[in-house]
């Protein structure tokens, strides 16, 4: 009598197991309730399954701790009539060396699968299709397109903040600063800031890094996914923090082809370069002396 009520008890926390596996199916479930999807850029699919992998592994943990727990209240309670604590045990080595060697192993594992994507993230591209500097200031955007133009000419487009509006959604999206980015096509962005720390963020790309001033950071990646994707910063800048958005739109080779030309026919030739930011002491500038 007592084993059948031991099996019910464990029946319940497998049945709820398999009803969450089983509820897993949607296409939001399946890729961990992350933004975008598996096939935004070439490095979404990795990391989205090294997230829902892990969640697996660690639900499967839980599943496993929560039942023992659940069978040790269960068996182990005090029952009618009984008085005085159970015999007590003071050591069970199998045991212990299982819940050492256990979450060690864990540890190594997720370690070694975040370090190989996150290798696989930042490898430099040696000849990128594109390459693009992205240059964060408050509270907006500048983009140059290196080299994008004919004979080798470089174009840029300048953003002004987010602008507040009185009914929702509150903000005038449609005049955001965009980044346009040709679909299939290797992109080598650097990351750059007029001011202060900044972080270029798309969620739907499941990456980000922060811009300083007086340094240049890197993000390689292929878009492979036509679609308009909103960007933020990511790190708090200052009173408008909130408004500094923009717009990462991926488009066929011919539209990014006659975005490009358009910013030529506008004049905006050239680069955006560091003459245009608010520091004046970033490094390797040297002060003023006393007889100037």
């Amino acid at each position: 009598m007592r084993s059948t009520r031991y099996r019910r008890w464990i029946a319940v926390p497998v049945a709820l197991g398999l009803a969450l596996a089983l509820a897993g199916c949607t296409k939001q479930q399946l890729n961990g309730f992350l933004p975008g999807g598996s096939d935004t850029t070439n490095h979404t699919g990795d990391i989205t399954g090294l997230w829902v992998t892990s969640w697996i592994i660690m639900l499967g943990v839980g599943l496993l701790v929560w039942g023992l727990i659940i069978w040790c209240a269960v068996v182990y309670r005090r029952r009618k009539g009984q008085t005085g604590l159970p015999v007590q045990m003071r050591y069970n080595m199998p045991i212990e060396i299982l819940y050492t060697i256990v979450p060690f192993v864990l540890i190594i594992g997720f370690f070694a699968f975040t370090a190989r994507d996150q290798a696989k993230i930042e490898q430099p591209i040696a000849n990128p299709d594109v390459q693009v500097q992205a240059i964060g200031k408050r509270w907006s955007w500048d983009f140059n397109y290196i080299n994008a133009g004919p004979n080798g000419e470089s174009v840029y487009s300048t953003g002004v903040m987010a602008k507040e509006i009185d009914k929702p959604p509150f903000i005038d999206y449609s005049q955001l600063p965009v980044f346009y980015l040709p679909v299939g096509k290797s992109v080598s962005l650097d990351l750059l800031s007029r001011d202060v720390v900044h972080s270029f963020w798309v969620p739907d790309f499941l990456y980000k890094k922060d811009m300083f001033p007086g340094h240049t950071n890197h993000m390689y990646f292929t878009p492979t996914k036509e679609g308009k994707y909103i960007g933020k910063c990511a790190e708090l800048c200052g009173e408008y923090h909130s408004l500094m958005l923009f717009y990462v739109d991926v488009v066929s080779q011919e539209e990014y082809d006659a975005y490009i030309q358009s910013l030529i026919d506008k004049g905006q030739t050239g680069v955006l370069g560091p003459e245009y930011d608010t520091n004046t002491n970033q490094p390797g500038t040297e002060a003023p002396t006393g007889n100037e």
